[in-house]
């Protein structure tokens, strides 16, 4: 019922609930559309931008694949695992010497870590995996291989979905342990133990400390992360093109759909946007929880 079917009465409208009024339940004055705000602090996205932003899932797609392939390769025998840990480590010195480079002076100063101690984390961690490599060798002989693969390919899945791709550094604990969980089953397959150490400190590296130094160079240097990411995306189709081409296309898919398809239906659907406000929303009660005391 609009102001037409109100009583002629000279008491005026008001918007309250808590007191009886000479108007319908239903009624509403003149004014009352005037409050109605339409897409109140909506953020307009651009596309470039979106898909600056999307190079971070394309990236860890990539990543994924990169890492399947090395496994490929080792179990076919075309990459020995002292190939694999000395690339790895010197991989590791590299990022490790880029991402001390990109910290500032300032945050250095907050960082009660110290490279000593980044050292004993890396000598610990590489000691205890070297230790236990036989074991995980045989950790998964009573289990049959498809199931292994199956389990491998759901926590690889799990760990691209529960990725942090917005605060990636450090990473989320769910996707980390997914992805290790899924190169210790890969891991297991493999001829010897020193090719589970192998895979396992590159896993490490790629699901744990790559995500760290990508982070800080989208921090640090936007320009050198997007063509970081273009080099990643272009080095997983690759590399999973030496080994399956038909899984390289598909690859190649899958990055051409979240890099620049679903951004360009994001800015295409956000005008279709319309988020309204007014005085009919739910009232919110901010409690002063220091009168209680």
């Amino acid at each position: 019922m609009g102001p037409d079917g109100a009583p002629g009465s000279a008491v005026p409208w008001r918007k309250v609930l808590w007191e009886r009024q000479p108007f319908p339940d239903n009624y509403v004055d003149r004014r009352f559309l005037e409050e109605l705000r339409r897409n109140e602090g909506i953020r307009q996205y651009r596309y470039w931008a979106v898909v600056k932003e999307a190079g971070f899932v394309g990236q860890q797609l990539s990543c994924v694949a990169i890492f399947i392939s090395l496994w490929l390769y080792m179990e076919q025998g075309l990459l020995p695992p002292e190939t694999l840990l000395w690339s790895s480590l010197l991989c590791a010195l590299i990022g490790y010497g880029l991402y001390q480079s990109l910290t500032s002076p300032l945050e250095s100063g907050c960082k009660t870590r110290t490279r000593l101690a980044d050292l004993q984390s890396a000598a610990i961690f590489l000691s205890f995996t070297f230790g236990f490599s036989p074991v995980l060798k045989t950790l998964t002989e009573s289990v049959s291989t498809d199931t292994v693969y199956a389990m491998s390919a759901v926590m690889l899945l799990a760990h691209l979905v529960s990725f942090p791709y917005a605060h990636p550094s450090p990473p989320g604990s769910l996707s980390l342990n997914a992805a290790l969980f899924a190169s210790v089953c890969l891991a297991s397959r493999l001829p010897g133990a020193l090719h589970t150490f192998a895979m396992l400190s590159c896993a490490l590296e790629v699901f744990a400390l790559w995500p760290c130094l990508l982070q800080r160079l989208r921090e640090k240097k936007p320009a050198h992360f997007t063509a970081v990411c273009v080099g990643v995306c272009v080095g997983g189709v690759g590399s999973l093109g030496s080994q399956s081409p038909g899984g390289a296309v598909l690859l190649a898919l899958a990055l051409g759909s979240v890099t620049l398809l679903c951004p360009l239906l994001l800015v295409r659907l956000q005008r279709h946007k319309d988020n309204i406000q007014g005085p009919w929303d739910e009232a919110e009660i901010h409690e002063d929880l220091g009168l209680l005391h």
